[in-house]
């Protein structure tokens, strides 16, 4: 049977930690924004993005606060929550903007950071009391675990139905195949013991990094798996997905001690997560890599869509009553980001957007069911290409221009991380819904760029990092709370 994401002892505890929160904001309102994405999304590359704008004052147009003079500044403070790791901001904004640029490190777990933003209110009385400030506080956390949450409604006979079938489809024998061997070699209704559970949890990990490096979302669950940190080698990462039982199950069996492990690994692992870190956030932004899945393919394309409405379908979301707030946090803007927008040339942006929006079209109109406010938008956090053009049989392409990481490759050719190329990415099609219909996948040349080598500086010395439409996004997710 179902289970609710929360019992009535989680939703006391929920509670009572938004009234902790107000409290160690010293009078001062908090936002927590919650930077969600799944694997290679560029979690960490968004939120380095959006703390150096917002110390430096970059240079972001579309953002109001700053552009209509508003917006005194911020400064970085000390997180409230001690056991929490602080986000490794200077480490990643100088793997960026360092002697030889490079990408920050992905998320592997999670972290946040507290950032004190001061500005001009629009309030008549603003005048009286002078300048404003906000805690804003930002969570970052491994996409991986994203895939957990929808655990919490499934029993174990549920999951292992769903990940079997999945494992069983067509075109996925690569993949599974050496795990499903290992299942069918194995009785499960023999007697529990920890040989057989560590042979079937190491087949079905490496099953899930198979799916992984090919594009794989949805078939991802546990996370932790993949990214297990202090878990790694205890019992509550020690299972798989098990056939339907023939008969009843035994207390001793190994079907049972899996299928044990499972809730334990739910209500110690996902639980707190969910509860702890999820349940308390105001906003959120959903990165999504849709280039990547558009390229490998109608497939991929369909996954992406079934694991973003799992996801989404756990958050909190709703418009909350002012009063309430201290006690009760729903998310009431979700913004929707295709990443690496600098990988097509601007002409492509709205169909983009537009293929975006197809995706999240169900968890979209679920949460504007319930008071939500929803966007979809195209951006790069950090822009690492231009735009030029170049003629070919007659035609003028619109192109990229930028350098490919040492190792990437295309059409026989391999790049060595130190030659600039103008590059024909391709077209995306003007009708969203031709990606999930079978036939050749869309035909795009997807290359991964070094970050830009030489940034402007402003007066004051400070490195500015180039962006598309990330301004934007940034007013979106906190714009009105500069009033």
């Amino acid at each position: 049977m179902a289970q609710s994401p929360t019992t009535i002892v989680d939703e006391l505890g929920i509670a009572l930690t938004n009234l902790a929160d107000a409290a160690t904001g010293n009078f001062t309102p908090t936002l927590r924004l919650g930077v969600t994405g799944l694997s290679r999304a560029g979690k960490t590359i968004f939120i380095t993005a959006l703390i150096h704008n917002l110390l430096t004052g970059g240079r972001l147009p579309g953002f109001a606060p700053l552009a209509e003079g508003r917006f005194i500044g911020a400064r970085l403070a000390e997180y409230p929550e001690a056991t929490i790791p602080r986000f490794a901001y200077e480490q990643h904004l100088e793997a960026l903007t360092g002697r030889t640029p490079t990408w920050p490190d992905s998320t592997r777990r999670i972290s946040q950071l507290r950032i004190v933003l001061k500005y001009q209110s629009t309030a008549w009385f603003s005048g009286l009391r002078g300048p404003s400030t906000l805690n804003l506080d930002i969570v970052d956390y491994p996409g991986e675990w994203l895939l957990d949450l929808p655990l919490l409604t499934m029993s174990f006979a549920d999951w292992s139905r769903d990940a079997l079938e999945r494992a069983q489809r067509p075109g996925s024998g690569k993949e599974a195949g050496p795990f499903l061997e290992v299942l069918a070699s194995i009785d499960t209704k023999k007697e529990a013991n920890d040989p057989d559970a560590e042979k079937l949890a190491a087949a079905f990990t490496d099953y899930l990094r198979r799916s992984r490096e090919h594009g794989a979302l949805s078939t991802l669950p546990p996370g932790r798996f993949l990214l297990p940190g202090d878990l790694e080698g205890s019992p509550a990462l020690t299972f798989a997905p098990l056939p339907p039982p023939t008969q009843p199950v035994r207390n001793a069996s190994l079907y049972a001690m899996l299928e044990h492990r499972y809730e334990a690994y739910k209500d110690q692992v996902v639980r707190p997560f969910f509860k702890d870190h999820f349940a308390r956030l105001d906003r959120q932004i959903v990165l999504v890599d849709t280039l990547r899945a558009l390229n490998a393919g109608p497939a991929a394309v369909a996954d992406l869509e079934t694991a973003l409405t799992s996801v989404l379908s756990c958050f909190r979301q709703g418009d909350t009553n002012p009063l309430l707030r201290p006690f009760v946090r729903k998310i009431d803007r979700i913004l929707f980001a295709a990443t690496k927008a600098d990988h097509v040339h601007h002409t492509s942006h709205d169909r983009l957007e537009s293929i975006l929006n197809r995706l999240v079209a169900d968890a979209s109109k679920r949460a504007r069911f319930v008071g939500a406010e929803t966007r979809s938008i195209a951006l790069a956090a950090i822009r690492a290409t231009r735009e030029g053009t170049i003629s070919e049989a007659g035609e003028t392409l619109p192109t990229i221009i930028g350098t490919p990481m040492a190792g990437e490759a295309l059409d026989g050719t391999k790049y060595d991380g130190k030659t600039e190329i103008a590059l024909f990415p391709g077209d995306l099609p003007e009708r969203p819904d031709s990606l999930f219909e079978d036939g050749a996948p869309v035909s795009l040349n997807f290359l991964r760029f070094v970050p830009p080598q030489k940034l402007d500086r402003n007066a004051a010395g400070d490195p500015i990092l180039p962006h598309i439409r990330f301004d934007r996004a940034l007013d979106f997710l906190i714009g009105d709370w500069l009033k």
